[in-house]
């Protein structure tokens, strides 16, 4: 699976693929996390705009996944409760990381690119987003606590740090 940046010309394509992951989310008992539209457009086209979102190219040259890969600090992570950061050196934080359903592979694509960008990578997640979870675990990110999100609402949030 191809990993490229995303264009202005992908945003259509985009915004289908996370009306899919809204759908899914309801299906598996998250219905809360991405609700009022979140992602919306504009804030995908601002990650576009940033060089911060990423789409994942499918075998037919269809764009099939999404997510935003952004270096530096997140606001959000400067305050964690219950827990601690594994530290406190630079970090890539993964976010918005959505699926058309319609090719297998695509978080497996995207936490490996992640993994080869950074050794000390950042994320979080709605605590009914149990398919993330998951995800992360595979992925050997480590559970630190808790943060809060720009509309106030608790992610849980892991870190992955691999020592160079």
């Amino acid at each position: 699976m191809e990993i490229r940046k995303a264009e202005l010309g992908d945003l259509t394509r985009l915004m289908d693929i996370f009306t899919h992951a809204r759908q899914l989310m309801i299906a598996t008992n998250n219905p809360h996390q991405w609700i009022d539209g979140y992602p919306s457009e504009q804030l995908i086209r601002e990650e576009i705009e940033q060089k911060h979102c990423y789409v994942c190219v499918g075998r037919n040259g269809q764009v099939v996944g999404v997510f935003c890969y952004i270096e530096g600090e997140d606001p959000n992570y400067a305050h964690i409760e219950q827990g601690a950061w594994l530290n406190d050196l630079p970090y890539a934080t993964i976010h918005r990381l959505a699926t058309s359903g319609e090719e297998r592979g695509v978080a497996d694509a995207c936490f490996r690119w992640c993994m080869e960008h950074s050794n000390n990578l950042r994320v979080d997640t709605h605590r009914d987003n149990l398919i993330l979870q998951h995800l992360v675990a595979k992925y050997g990110f480590t559970y630190c606590g808790i943060i809060y999100v720009s509309n106030g609402t608790p992610r849980l949030a892991y870190q992955r740090y691999v020592g160079k």
